[in-house]
């Protein structure tokens, strides 16, 4: 999305600890706990202040970016699968009944803990898998790391993808349309709140 000096730091948190039935406030809750997190990591171990602009301008705020992603299919949500025989149940779902995204992105400001939110939905309608594509997507295992096991971009998978309403990015994890949306608000200063959303319901 054009953004540099990026900095990766694991929130480390135990995503079962929080549950929600309702797949929006679960993802929201998740997005705010693992923004909490990070704030506490950085607090305790700082990240490595960017750069100075080539120009000798101001450099702009520290931005942290969270969020989650569950997928939504027949009502019930999925998220990562846990072993072989989740995949090839959500998987062989999909084939009767599209997949639902239900996404949660948080961008806080650093210095002021100020947080803007925002929320995104897709859905994805397959023809049904081949038994041999669902195989060779376990045994490769990257589905394991994906809600869902939702991976509309993979090779074996993108030619039985019929249709995507909404945006692809946001099915892909992150909406770049909504991330972009808010760290544009963030860096103006417009809007935000101090809100805290992690727990159980």
């Amino acid at each position: 999305m054009g953004f540099t000096d990026l900095y990766l730091r694991p929130a480390g948190i135990d995503e079962n600890a929080i549950r929600f039935e309702d797949a929006t406030k679960l993802v929201s809750a998740l997005a705010h706990a693992k923004a909490d997190a990070v704030l506490a990591s950085l607090a305790a171990d700082p990240a490595p202040p960017p750069p100075p602009t080539s120009d000798g301008a101001p450099v702009g705020a520290t931005l942290l970016l969270t969020g989650d992603q569950v997928v939504v299919h027949a009502g019930r949500i999925l998220e990562k699968p846990r072993n072989a025989d989740d995949v090839r149940a959500y998987l062989a779902g999909y084939g009767s009944s599209p997949a639902v995204t239900v996404g949660s992105t948080v961008v806080t400001d650093v210095a002021t803990g100020r947080r803007w939110e925002g929320a995104d939905r897709a859905e994805v309608y397959f023809r049904p898998l081949p038994s041999a594509v669902v195989e060779g997507l376990i045994e490769e295992g990257a589905v394991f790391g994906c809600a869902g096991a939702l991976m509309v971009e993979h090779a074996l998978v993108g030619p039985f993808v019929e249709c995507v309403v909404g945006e692809q990015s946001a099915v892909m994890g992150l909406s770049k349309t909504t991330t972009r949306g808010l760290i544009e608000a963030a860096l103006s200063g417009e809007g935000g709140s101090l809100r805290k959303g992690s727990g159980t319901g």
